[in-house]
């Protein structure tokens, strides 16, 4: 039987410092951090390794007494957390209690067993004496500490490891792999409805208030023995309509997100089809290889006219060619309709995206391939491509010595990532190609570019002819008259003297 991971919570007001003291226990800027009360609205999910334990570390949203729509659903998913929870972090400023906390100490209070009271911003020796004052509140575990400088988290650790029963291991967890799923688009494509649909939990907030999601949650899952991790993101507008600083941070993480999955799942409204900031997010993707899956939400808007949601897949074709190769598929994150089909899509695009072709086919495949279709001619002959070979995965990626690789067609690398993903098993996935120019070695130089190319050995220079003496001949040979001392001289002075007549 599976050991159950020990979940630990971090609940407070909002600017309390629980983002902050959320990512100095993992390690990592994982939660967004502001001045800006109320920027955490959903719940974050982190492994965190604690004496070597795998621990679910979760961050809530700040709790508020006055509340718009919005902070009342972030109130409650933050106090769903203290039934669930194995500890809880009670997070309070040393300086002042509010009317915030004392609401919070009125919910605590039945949970008080598993509760540590963590007297924050103790960031310098002339606030510890503060923290005594909260001892009065009656909890049995007070700690004080800095979140933002690192004061105190020792002894916070020791605390949540002795309410655990936890005995340090020299061996670390291995991490549990997983299919890395993430779901990008425009705000109110149903993005945070789908991650919630496909965990079975309310991980993310859902509203029709554009930008709702701020964070990157987590959650996890399985199909057809496969575990999977989605990661829900903010909604990525352009950066014209984008006037906070909370916001610029969500759309960066979002983007950051692609190179820490496997697959992407591209949320369009099927009512509205690609925009010009969807074709940016894809231009992203492709280039970092990621696998791809155009998912049009919202097909139970549809109006039931025959063959309209292949005139809608025909006209995101038409619009964006490159992603000519991306699957399409239909869906209602709302009903649940298809999702089984996006799930298998998403399985065999992984497949593609981590499969090897040999070597030897690849060079039999683009031999074929030139048969069929020769590369253009430049201004010093045909280009070619010798030969190739794969060299990565997940990306999937091919090396291709060539002739010349300045000036070489992109028609022609076009052509052949079409026909890697129509021949080789990569039909929905990205293809990368890199040239590169072969080199002849210094023995094959040494033979000269005639007989290295041929393969023959090199043809011997022609001997310098030898002067033979007379005696080697046998024969008798003139010998040249002597020449009278100052001829040289008068024969100079005569052709001067003719000179001069003329």
């Amino acid at each position: 039987m599976t050991e159950k991971t020990p979940i630990v919570s971090i609940i407070g007001r909002p600017n309390v410092g629980k983002s902050t003291l959320f990512n100095r226990l993992v390690g990592k800027r994982r939660a967004i951090t502001d001045p800006t009360p109320g920027v955490t609205r959903d719940l974050l999910r982190e492994t965190w390794l604690l004496a070597n334990h795998q621990i679910t570390l979760v961050d809530s949203g700040g709790v508020k007494a006055d509340r718009d729509v919005i902070d009342d659903l972030v109130s409650k998913k933050s106090l769903s957390l203290l039934e669930i929870s194995d500890v809880i972090l009670f997070l309070m400023d040393c300086t002042e209690v509010t009317t915030e906390d004392q609401i919070l100490l009125k919910e605590l209070r039945p949970y008080s067993d598993k509760v540590i009271l963590v007297v924050n911003k103790v960031d310098d020796y002339t606030r510890e004496d503060l923290v005594w004052n909260y001892f009065s509140l009656g909890y049995q575990r007070v700690v004080g500490v800095s979140s933002a400088h690192g004061v105190g988290i020792d002894d916070l650790e020791m605390t949540i490891i002795g309410m655990l029963g936890l005995e340090e291991k020299e061996e670390i967890e291995p991490e549990k792999k997983t299919l890395r799923l993430a779901v990008l688009g425009k705000p109110n494509t149903g993005k945070s409805t789908l991650t919630n649909l496909l965990t079975g939990k309310d991980l993310s907030l859902v509203s029709d208030v554009p930008g709702t999601t701020r964070d990157i949650v987590m959650g996890d899952f399985s199909f057809k023995n496969t575990d999977f991790t989605i990661i829900d993101t903010a909604g990525i507008r352009r950066k014209s309509k984008v006037d906070e600083d909370v916001e610029y941070y969500s759309v960066n993480r979002a983007i950051k997100t692609i190179d820490e999955c496997d697959v992407v799942l591209l949320m369009v409204d099927i009512k509205e089809g690609l925009a010009d900031q969807d074709k940016k997010i894809a231009q992203l993707i492709v280039r970092r290889g990621r696998g791809i899956i155009i998912v049009l939400n919202k097909i139970d808007l549809l109006s039931g006219i025959k063959n309209e949601f292949e005139a809608i897949v025909d006209r995101v074709r038409f619009q964006f060619p490159v992603l000519s190769f991306a699957p399409i598929v239909g869906l209602s994150a709302l009903t649940g309709d298809n999702v089984d089909k996006v799930l298998r899509t998403v399985l065999n695009v992984y497949r593609q995206l981590n499969q090897r072709v040999d070597t030897s086919a690849l060079n039999t495949a683009i031999a074929a391939w030139a048969d069929n279709y020769q590369p253009p001619r430049g201004a010093t002959g045909h280009y070619k491509v010798l030969y190739g070979t794969q060299i990565g995965e997940n990306p999937v990626r091919f090396l291709l010595f060539v002739n010349r690789i300045k000036g070489f067609p992109e028609i022609y690398e076009s052509y052949i990532k079409n026909c890697i993903r129509r021949d080789l098993g990569f039909k929905d996935v990205p293809v990368d190609l890199v040239l590169r120019e072969r080199k002849r070695s210094e023995s094959k130089n040494a033979l000269g570019p005639a007989s290295s190319a041929a393969g023959k050995a090199p043809r011997p220079a022609r001997p310098e002819p030898v002067k033979r003496t007379s005696a080697e001949s046998g024969r008798a040979i003139a010998k040249a008259k002597p020449k009278k001392p100052g001829a040289k001289r008068k024969a100079i002075a005569k052709g001067v003297a003719k000179g001069r007549t003329r």
